[in-house]
């Protein structure tokens, strides 16, 4: 069963991060915002949208699965990765910076994924041990 999560938190990773990334290069190239038929062509013409909606799609099932199986705590805290791995991919794709703050916050992020796991391991453990 943890392999399952395991490789299901990594899809759902993945299935957000493509969704950010996309969704920011089809901003980008979505500008100047018109009221205008033609930019819903253009916009909708970009591969980028199609991405983001794959995206999205992809981790709305995977969610459900995970939310099928998983412990809730630890999955609604592992379902934020994604804003780590955006964060590492915007400064290799967008140039973005990486200062202190982010550095700190993307510990807390993983700190408090990996004491919600330990957690929830523990509890389960022990709840094997009074059931045995």
């Amino acid at each position: 069963m943890k392999r399952f999560y395991l490789l299901g938190f990594l899809l759902l990773m993945g299935f957000d991060t493509l969704a950010q990334i996309s969704f920011k290069y089809a901003g980008s190239q979505a500008l100047p915002v018109e009221a205008s038929l033609a930019w819903l062509l253009r916009v909708f013409g970009q591969p980028w949208v199609y991405g983001a909606v794959i995206g999205y799609v992809g981790a709305f099932f995977t969610w459900m699965a995970l939310l099928k199986h998983a412990p809730i705590g630890p999955a609604f805290a592992a379902s934020h990765l994604e804003v780590v791995s955006v964060m590492l991919l915007s400064i290799w794709l967008f140039d973005e910076h990486l200062d202190l703050a982010r550095v700190l916050g993307a510990i807390a992020i993983i700190a408090g994924i990996v004491c919600l796991g330990v957690a929830e391991d523990r509890e389960h453990r022990a709840a094997e041990t009074v059931a045995t």
